[in-house]
């Protein structure tokens, strides 16, 4: 005796809070930022359902959800900070710890 199970869990829209909120980052349409459930379904049938966390940015071209997060782009890296002529070797200008008096790669005093 045998049983086929079909079922499984999908994401649906519940509510669209905001229309072309931002770009897909599948395909570059247009995504909604919504709100969404949770959805048990045995053989096609919805059993379960709960609330999503977060919104989340769902686009209708690829029916793909997303977090808003990921289509901003990322904030640029900080500078480098500057360190002092103290922590740099006068020879070879390789940072240095600044207990040392000797620069322990070429050997110079500091």
């Amino acid at each position: 005796m045998f049983f086929f199970f079909v079922g499984g869990v999908e994401q649906q829209v519940c509510q669209v809070l905001k229309t072309g909120a931002d770009r897909c980052i599948r395909c570059g349409s247009r995504a909604d930022l919504v709100d969404y459930e949770k959805v048990l379904k045995l053989f096609f049938v919805p059993v379960w359902r709960w609330p999503g966390r977060d919104p989340l940015l769902y686009c209708t071209n690829c029916s793909l959800f997303f977090p808003p997060l990921l289509s901003a782009p990322p904030p640029p890296p900080p500078p480098p900070p500057s360190l002092p002529d103290v922590l740099r070797c006068h020879s070879c200008a390789r940072v240095v710890d600044p207990d040392f008096s000797f620069c322990p790669f070429c050997g110079s005093a500091l």
